[in-house]
């Protein structure tokens, strides 16, 4: 099985876990002389299955994950790297959001306002940054389809 595979399964896993949650809240309590309309046990038995299965996919996927690829890093290591370059230009965008927005003036003799930074530079590295983390994703999504899962 590829590590895109196994992450599609993970995702399904984690939906039908999500579902039994939302099936045993529903079926928690009954008005006396009532049944449920689902066997809580038949429930908590699933969800036992479907958990176990996840636990055990989840430890072969960050095993997949952490093993060393043909240049020596790991998908760990890209996974960290796409995350922060991620969360920095998300950061990046709304500081020169507010750098570049104009101030407006009713008179002359109202302060003006100016930005702390070139906007034009920061938009370049942002730029920069956004065509990296594109790269960047792009080969984590090529390495899922050809990674076999450990």
């Amino acid at each position: 099985m590829k590590l895109a595979e196994a992450l599609a399964l993970r995702a399904d896993l984690q939906k039908r876990a999500a579902q039994l949650q939302t099936r045993l809240n529903n079926n928690a309590k009954v008005q006396e002389g009532e049944r449920p309309a689902e066997d809580p046990q038949g429930l908590l038995a699933e969800l036992d299955t479907v958990m176990e299965e996840l636990e055990a996919l989840i430890t072969r996927i960050n095993l997949t994950n952490s093993a060393g690829l043909s240049d020596g890093g790991t998908i760990t290591a890209l996974l960290a790297r796409r995350d922060c370059l991620s969360r920095r230009v998300e950061i990046l965008r709304g500081f020169l959001d507010c750098a570049s927005a104009l101030t407006n003036r009713a008179t002359r003799g109202e302060i003006k306002i100016h930005s702390t930074v070139k906007v034009s530079e920061l938009q370049k590295k942002i730029d920069g940054l956004s065509q990296e983390l594109r790269e960047l994703d792009a080969r984590i999504q090529g390495l899922n389809w050809t990674v076999e899962l450990l």
